[in-house]
């Protein structure tokens, strides 16, 4: 875990692939609070806690409803790079599903009409690089689905390397999936701040040149 900027208002870090971003314990926003000694971290949006990257947090109630209300205007942007085992048809595209969400199993599928529990599902992707049966990719999401960007490129016959939730066959690696930028208002002062951090120098990303 660490921080890399930080004010009265709010902090962004990296997460670590293996920590649970919500409340629990040994989770980041304890982590937090204990690194920083803040009374109050707030958890304003999530990653998987098998993905690593860029985080945002909130140190006060007043920040965390203004980020809030500024993902639910669509105004946080998170780009993501994400390594797949086999490369899409098309170098860029946009993916949307419908997505059914099975809490008991903690698992989402790609469904074909709306029910109730299903939610419209979609991002944006670009192809950077390929090497051998793997590629790299960028991913824009327009939403933010539980396992959303695992789930929609798996149900194309391309699961993301160490992803064996859904279907990959890669078990030398952890999941393939890094938030490589964030983009938000600032809740105070609604200057747009940026960050952007790379992946960890560890394969399967050192395969690709673009990352070196």
């Amino acid at each position: 875990m660490e921080i890399l900027w930080q004010d009265r208002q709010l902090l962004v870090c990296l997460k670590s692939a293996g920590i649970l971003a919500e409340e629990g314990e040994g989770a980041m926003p304890a982590l937090l609070r204990e690194a920083t000694h803040a009374r109050e971290i707030y958890c304003v949006h999530r990653l998987d806690r098998e993905t690593g990257g860029l985080m945002v947090y909130a140190k006060t109630r007043e920040a965390a409803a203004s980020l809030s209300a500024a993902i639910a205007q669509g105004q946080l942007e998170k780009r993501y790079l994400a390594v797949l085992s086999g490369a899409p048809a098309e170098a860029r595209g946009t993916l949307r599903d419908l997505l059914y969400r099975d809490a008991r199993k903690n698992k989402s599928y790609v469904v074909q009409r709306l029910r109730r529990g299903v939610r419209e599902a979609e991002l944006r992707y670009e192809l950077l690089e390929t090497q051998g049966e793997l590629s790299l990719v960028r991913v824009e999401l327009v939403t933010g689905r539980s396992h959303q960007i695992r789930v929609q490129f798996a149900s194309r016959g391309l699961p993301l390397v160490g992803d064996g939730r859904y279907g990959s066959g890669c078990r030398d690696w952890g999941l393939a999936l890094w938030s490589a930028s964030l983009a938000f208002p600032h809740p105070q002062s609604g200057q747009i701040l940026r960050f952007t951090a790379p992946p960890p120098a560890t394969e399967p990303w050192t395969r690709f040149v673009s990352l070196r």
